[in-house]
């Protein structure tokens, strides 16, 4: 897609000294993969946080559900932030709080203390976009673009690199040190990002829509409360239902104030931009497809060998087999950049969702060695790279540089809910494929899921096709 973002004449760029840009790089990259990766540590601390806490594995599961929360309402306010002229030092003030969080997760206190710091780890979630805003308005064009596309790639493998490594220091030195891992690198980012970033470029100026944001929290914290309480689904239909439809009127309510906001959150309008409503579906669908088969493969090969089927993998051995998604998914980010210069982003997003698709049916034929998750895990990486690196260029053809973390943030947000519905939903189809008195569900249940998330990616590639299939004059504003 070509022609001028929405909004108006693009802005041009401010590139800093070649020097400092060779810098720069790699501190958004490192900055990216830092607060991906440490939002990521609750996914194999919850069994040893129950433990160490003595609390409930539904209490311990909020240790990632408040990060995920915390993160999606965050990134909006720091995308609209990082629109104005206080971006480096909304930068490094997120970056302070979760360094405070990283503490509190480390220091010996009670759980509550813990959801606390976990909550902090998690606003950091919405500094990725901010770091897109900041190669786009500093580095040369050609470059901007191939960085940008990296850091939506490392911003999804950093859940791959932080598993494993959570999981080995919590076999070693328990929950703490795990945590204390957290506390290493985002002392380290902080540092990095007090070196290497610049200031935003002048004439800028960006205010918060406070109710929009405020209307938004809670609209999210239903949703992502609704996603991870799957027993509420199965026990409690009226009550989920109907908490269902509150979510649903908050967010409506949303949505006008952001129309009626002078300075609203997300632009809205610009939101609409067929090439933008297009891009975010594809996202949201495809997001509950690629978590879905996530979730699948990481649980089904630590199902120990009694219930007929599975693998028995301690946490920090199935922590591996991410082992692949994660060098499957950055070689499709470097790949990529150079097939834009032949193929459209919405083809790429297509064939995507595609391989995607394709690492559903792999799993759903054959899962029987230990060597086929592994396949599965690395075609479903490979997926995921591409379309991670495809995504924004979908978006910020259309978008002025100004608003380039406005624009991503909300991107992510969409992206977050995505991933947890994707994970709620292969957990209530593996409840319901649960029988009477079994800890675990039939070996069916997961070709079951399997299926539906190949609907997922079906649905996502249609969405892509059509996207590509518009004429450059339908496209561009």
């Amino acid at each position: 897609m070509t022609g001028q973002p929405v909004g108006g004449v693009a802005a041009k760029a401010f590139p800093v000294p070649r020097s400092e840009a060779r810098l720069l790089v790699p501190a958004l990259m490192f900055i990216a993969l830092v607060v991906a990766a440490v939002a990521s540590l609750g996914t194999p601390l919850i069994t040893s946080v129950a433990t160490s806490f003595h609390v409930s594995l539904g209490s311990a599961q909020w240790t990632l559900t408040v990060a995920l929360l915390s993160g999606a309402v965050a990134t909006p306010v720091l995308g609209r932030l990082g629109a104005g002229p206080h971006r480096r030092a909304a930068i490094l003030a997120t970056l302070a709080v979760v360094v405070a969080g990283s503490a509190l997760t480390v220091l010996p206190l009670p759980f509550a203390w813990l959801l606390a710091g976990r909550a902090a780890q998690g606003v950091g979630l919405g500094l990725t976009p901010l770091m897109m805003g900041v190669a786009r308005d500093h580095l040369p064009e050609e470059r901007s673009a191939a960085v940008i596309a990296l850091i939506s790639v490392v911003s999804i493998i950093g859940a791959g690199v932080g598993y494993p490594l959570a999981a080995l220091l919590a076999e070693l030195g328990g929950v703490r040190a795990a945590y204390g891992l957290g506390l290493v690198v985002t002392a380290a980012a902080l540092l990095t990002a007090w070196r290497s970033m610049p200031e935003a470029p002048e004439g800028r100026s960006a205010h918060v829509d406070v109710a929009g944001a405020v209307v938004l929290a809670a609209a999210l914290l239903l949703v992502l409360f609704l996603a991870g309480e799957r027993n509420l689904w199965s026990r409690h239909l009226a009550v989920a239902v109907g908490l269902a439809v509150v979510a649903v009127v908050l967010l409506c309510a949303w949505v006008v104030i952001e129309l009626r906001s002078t300075t609203p959150l997300v632009d809205v309008r610009a939101v609409r931009h067929p090439a933008v409503a297009g891009a975010n579906l594809a996202m949201f669908v495809g997001g509950i497809g690629m978590y879905l088969l996530l979730t699948l493969i990481t649980r089904y090969a630590q199902t120990p060998h009694g219930a007929g089927y599975g693998f028995g993998l301690t946490t920090f051995v199935a922590g591996l087999v991410l082992i692949p998604f994660s060098v499957l998914g950055f070689v499709a980010g470097k790949l990529t950049p150079r097939v834009r210069t032949r193929i459209a982003d919405p083809l790429i997003l297509a064939g995507s969702a595609v391989v995607v698709g394709g690492g559903f049916a792999l799993f759903a034929a054959a899962r029987s060695d230990l060597a086929e998750l592994f396949a599965a895990m690395g075609v479903l990486g490979f997926g995921v790279g591409g379309f991670s690196a495809a995504m924004p260029g979908v978006i910020l053809a259309v978008t002025p540089k100004s608003e380039t973390s406005s624009a991503m943030s909300f991107n992510y947000v969409v992206r977050s809910v995505g991933y947890s519905l994707g994970s709620a939903i292969g957990g209530l189809i593996l409840a319901a494929g649960t029988g009477p008195g079994h800890l675990f569900p039939d070996d069916s249940a997961y070709t079951t899921a399997a299926l539906v998330g190949i609907g997922a990616m079906a649905i996502t590639t249609l969405t892509s096709l059509a996207l590509a299939r518009r004429r450059p004059s339908e496209t561009n504003p």
